[in-house]
Formats: C-alpha cells, sequence, structure tokens
C-alpha cells in the first residue's frame, strides 16, 4: 500500500539499506584482492541471476522473457555491464571514498537525461542540485590529481560508472522498461551483464589473484544479500514510500562509504573528499526535492 511519507518503519529499513550500499564498495575493494574485478563483477551478476529467479517464482512471478522487450532489455543489461565494469575497476584503482563520492553524482547525469528524453524539466532548483553535485564531483576529481591521494584512471572508472548507473535508470523509465516492473528489469541486467563481464574480464588481466576462501563467501553475499535482497528491497521501498523522500537517502551513502574506507583500509579523510562529499549530498537533496504544484 502506497504511503504519503516516511515512517519509524520504512526509515529504519531504508538506512539499513543505505549503509548495505556503502558497505558493499568496502566488499568490492576486500574481494578485488582475490578476484580481477571485471571476472569478479561477472561472476556476481551470473550468480544472481538464481537468486532474482528465486525470488520471482516465490512472488509467484516466474521471469517471462517477452519478445517486444528483448532488444531493450539486452540494451538494459549491457549498460548495466559497462556500470559495474567501471565501478569494480575503479574501487580497484582508487579510494572507497573517493570512489563512492564521484559515483553518486549520478542524479547530475540522469536529471539531464530525463530532461531531454522523459520529458521531467529541470526547475531552478534542480539546476541549483546539478550545479552543486557537478562541482562535488569535480573537486573530488582535480583534488585527488593534484596531492597524489587518488588515481586519475580510478575516478574516471567511477564517473564512467555514474554515467552508467544514470543510463540504467532512464532506460528502465521507458515505456516497454516500466512495463515490465522493476524486478524484471533486475533480472534483464543480471541476465545480460553477467555474460558481458566474463567474455571481457580476460582483456583486464589475470582473473585469479590472491584468492581466499573469505572472497567466495563475499561473491555469494554480493550476489544474494546485496543484488538480490538490497536492490529489491531498495526497489520496494519506491513502491511503497514517496520517491523523492527515498532517493533523498542517497546521499548518506558516500558519507558512510568515506567513513568505513578510513575505517577498515586506513584512508585519508581529507578535507578536500569531504567538501566533494558535502556538495554531492547538497545536490542530491536538491534534485529529488518535490516539485511545488502549480496552481
Amino acid at each position: 500500500m502506497r504511503k504519503d511519507r516516511l515512517d519509524l518503519f520504512g526509515g529504519s529499513v531504508l538506512l539499513g539499506v543505505t549503509l548495505l550500499l556503502a558497505f558493499n564498495q568496502v566488499i568490492v575493494k576486500l574481494v578485488n584482492e582475490g578476484l580481477q574485478p571485471v571476472f569478479f563483477a561477472g561472476l556476481r551478476s551470473a550468480l544472481a541471476v538464481f537468486f532474482v529467479w528465486a525470488w520471482l517464482v516465490y512472488k509467484g512471478r516466474p521471469p517471462r522473457l517477452n519478445r517486444a522487450t528483448v532488444p531493450t532489455g539486452i540494451l538494459m543489461g549491457t549498460v548495466f555491464a559497462a556500470e559495474f565494469l567501471c565501478l569494480f575497476m575503479a574501487l580497484d584503482l582508487t579510494t572507497v571514498g573517493r570512489t563512492s563520492v564521484i559515483f553518486y553524482s549520478m542524479p547530475v547525469w540522469f536529471a539531464i537525461m530525463a530532461h531531454f528524453g522523459l520529458g521531467d524539466r529541470l526547475t531552478p532548483t534542480r539546476i541549483a542540485g546539478l550545479t552543486l553535485a557537478f562541482a562535488g564531483a569535480a573537486w573530488a576529481i582535480l583534488s585527488g590529481s593534484s596531492s597524489g591521494e587518488g588515481s586519475l584512471a580510478g575516478d574516471l572508472f567511477a564517473l564512467g560508472g555514474a554515467l552508467g548507473w544514470a543510463g540504467t535508470a532512464y532506460i528502465a523509465r521507458r515505456p516497454v522498461m516500466r512495463a515490465e516492473g522493476p524486478e524484471m528489469q533486475l533480472f534483464w541486467m543480471v541476465l545480460v551483464s553477467g555474460p558481458i563481464l566474463l567474455l571481457a574480464a580476460p582483456f583486464f588481466g589475470p582473473l585469479i589473484r590472491e584468492l581466499q576462501p573469505q572472497h567466495l563467501a563475499w561473491l555469494v553475499f554480493q550476489s544474494s544479500v546485496v543484488v538480490a535482497g538490497g536492490f529489491i528491497t531498495w526497489l520496494w521501498l519506491l513502491s511503497v514510500y514517496p520517491a523523492p523522500t527515498v532517493a533523498s537517502f542517497s546521499f548518506l551513502t558516500p558519507i558512510l562509504a568515506i567513513a568505513l574506507g578510513a575505517l577498515i583500509f586506513g584512508e585519508t579523510v581529507t578535507w578536500a573528499i569531504l567538501g566533494a562529499a558535502g556538495l554531492v549530498a547538497a545536490g542530491i537533496i536538491l534534485i529529488n526535492r518535490p516539485t511545488a504544484p502549480r496552481p
């Protein structure tokens, strides 16, 4: 049942999902020590197919691949593959905090796409949000390049991941995939991205690094809890509570990721990265702020 405001239960679930998504980037960086990033991303999608399929069967809606949606589904899965190729490579090359700040500039790119392709017009408030979030992402990239704390290649991969994320969100809002529903959209994304990433993986170096049993355990956790659990819970929250309220909570993810990166990996937290995160967070809030109805 749709609710017009976030209640205590919804807020608790939303906070838990936000923390999971922040911790997810720590997990990726940990597993990258044992598996090559693109190979890891491909294995994650391939395993997630079975978990998402099991969820759909449990809900009484087993996956059915409609012929009319095949081209769009393949496109969506391909963009999803590019998104996570970039994200996993970014986490291999630069810090968790920097990756998260740049990756969560996604609302900037999605708002621009939605303005031109979905008729979701940019208001002065959203333009202000775009400016702040864009400035934050640029500050994160430039500060890392000048200080030597980050990797320019890693930062650019994170930016590519943000563009890919915006692309999948844009395709999901188009009529063909919107009719499929969020769970089938996720099924298309993991179904198509798995083979693409596994075929691309050999071009990024040896597939196995210093593999340990815990890396395999985290791989299964990623496929089940993060993808099939976290993503579906996020989509459920969007279906029950006001979308702008749910989306605005994403500003917490880069802040939590910076804290986790410092706590677990000993990453340096500079004023520059905190300032960049603050700008991105403020931009996300403004971009997702509800538009006042016209009189």
